[in-house]
């Protein structure tokens, strides 16, 4: 932090109110719409003036003298953020993961809207204890979490990083086909995708995953390391499934390489339209990034 007086960036997403509302032109409309299928926009009305609440609740906290900014999850990608922010992002758990690989070590409130519907793992703030805790976090007085993130690099330099997971595959269901580099091996695959998560990762899609095929990691989301999941490989004459499941931790690296002519693609934390291109013949080299998600924990 520099002796500038902080500026807070909200970060919020859409409602689910508002997208359908965007879709069908007119609140009308949109409830036309679901009247026919005998439901009703009650439960989203409650849902978006919970949020409304939260981020008016959240203006009221914040210093008078404080600089802000207010940027929705789908600017993400155009928004600048600077050395001083502080950012304080208001919705469920995956919004943070989502802003996550935008940032560069400034510090990050996740504020809940509704205690009763949040996991409350990454979002675990509520606004009442705000006040107190942003002088805090303007002083350098907080407990800070610095939750370990992957990052693919291609072979041409570009880079993307994710909080929960990266996912490396084929824009639509179509099976994905890669050489997978790991444990120094290597093995040509069709799958689903390869999913690369996480200790902060394990507690969303991974989990899921592991789940599904009986497998079993734990660690810290502030440890550095990371496990991959190969989803679904066929095994068959020109494909095998040996390396479906494996880790990434410290300074090691596991890489894939494209297979696909067309439609390859890696993307992080489920912005699907931000993502690297992997056609045919790119590499990927997979670590630990040496970024973190700086995350406020609330005490």
């Amino acid at each position: 932090m520099t002796s500038l007086t902080p500026r807070a960036v909200l970060v919020t997403r859409p409602t689910e109110l508002e997208e359908l509302i965007a879709i069908h032109a007119t609140r009308g409309q949109a409830e036309f719409f679901l009247n026919r299928r005998g439901q009703t926009l009650a439960e989203l009305e409650q849902r978006s003036e919970r949020l409304a609440s939260a981020v008016d609740g959240v203006k009221r906290a914040l210093p008078e003298d404080w600089v802000v900014a207010q940027v929705t999850r789908d600017d993400l990608d155009r928004f600048l953020f600077a050395d001083r922010d502080i950012v304080i992002a208001v919705g469920q758990d995956g919004l943070v993961a989502n802003l996550a690989k935008y940032l560069d070590g400034q510090p990050v409130v996740g504020v809940t809207p509704a205690e009763e519907a949040s996991e409350g793992v990454l979002t675990a703030t509520p606004v009442k204890g705000l006040p107190v805790l942003l002088r805090r976090v303007a002083a350098q007085d907080v407990t800070i979490e610095h939750r370990a993130m992957v990052e693919a690099t291609l072979d041409d330099g570009q880079s993307l990083t994710a909080l929960n997971e990266l996912f490396i595959g084929h824009r639509s269901h179509q099976s994905a086909r890669y050489t997978i580099t790991a444990d120094g091996r290597d093995e040509d695959q069709s799958s689903s995708g390869v999913v690369v998560s996480t200790g902060t990762g394990l507690t969303g899609w991974a989990r899921s995953i592991l789940t599904a095929t009986r497998r079993q990691a734990a660690f810290s989301p502030e440890e550095r390391r990371a496990i991959f999941f190969a989803r679904e490989p066929w095994p068959s004459k020109a494909t095998g499934c040996d390396l479906a499941f494996g880790e990434v931790a410290g300074d090691t690296r596991m890489a894939v390489t494209s297979r696909m002519n067309d439609g390859g693609v890696i993307f992080a934390d489920g912005i699907e339209q931000d993502f690297l291109k992997f056609e045919w013949g790119i590499r990927a080299d997979i670590r630990v990034s040496d970024r973190t998600l700086n995350l406020v924990h609330p005490d």
